[in-house]
């Protein structure tokens, strides 16, 4: 299938790219810097362009089978990109006729799971949630965004990331978050999107994602 990545040189997203390239896929990668992708590949477009303006996305889009968001703020100080970059997303995706739209969030804009720890619910997500309230409340618009769109979405909404190798060892939630979870690698939340490109469980639910 074609696909197109967001956010495609970013941690999660590289391997969303390399995965889909060796899984058979063909992979429009957009990026601001095509020189920060080191994935080569014949299945492989770079395209470089505004994630922005919906306008320069829907050639990037059309015919595509599903796109995919990685995109992610680049600390407290670049909060409010990723709202606004998937507002142009899902006006490029609706406009250009691509209805499947999967994109990361982040566990604390999720709700606290049944089953969780004292000690997470009290003390350890009211501190985290505090220091990365901008990225968060970015995501949170996000997810509002998608949310109301008419895509046939997939919010994910993983914890801390690291950077391991693949293990295919995680847990999923659907419409919830993962109790007791504290991390889940890049590769392994990559290995999820793209699990969750063809489940119909999965279509218009927020979906916890954790080792």
């Amino acid at each position: 299938m074609e696909l197109t990545v967001f956010g495609a040189t970013g941690g999660t997203g590289t391997h969303v790219v390399r995965q889909a390239l060796e899984a058979g896929h063909r992979v429009t990668a957009v990026v601001r810097d095509p020189t920060a992708l080191t994935v080569r590949h014949e299945a492989l477009e770079v395209r470089v362009a505004d994630v922005t303006d919906p306008r320069l996305l829907e050639p990037l889009l059309r015919g595509r089978k599903a796109a995919i968001s990685a995109l992610g703020a680049r600390g407290n100080a670049g909060a409010g990109i990723v709202s606004v970059a998937t507002r142009a997303i899902v006006e490029a995706a609706r406009n250009c006729g691509t209805r499947r739209f999967l994109a990361v969030s982040a566990a604390p804009v999720g709700p606290v799971p049944p089953g969780e720890s004292p000690l997470l619910r009290t003390v350890v997500r009211p501190l985290v949630s505090r220091a990365f309230r901008p990225q968060y409340d970015d995501l949170a618009v996000m997810e509002e965004i998608i949310r109301s769109s008419a895509l046939d979405w997939t919010i994910l909404r993983p914890p801390r990331l690291l950077d391991r190798p693949l293990s295919r060892k995680y847990r999923r939630v659907i419409g919830g978050n993962v109790p007791r979870s504290g991390s889940i690698s890049r590769a392994d939340l990559a290995h999820a999107l793209l699990s969750m490109v063809d489940d119909p469980t999965t279509v218009r639910q927020p979906v916890g994602i954790a080792r």
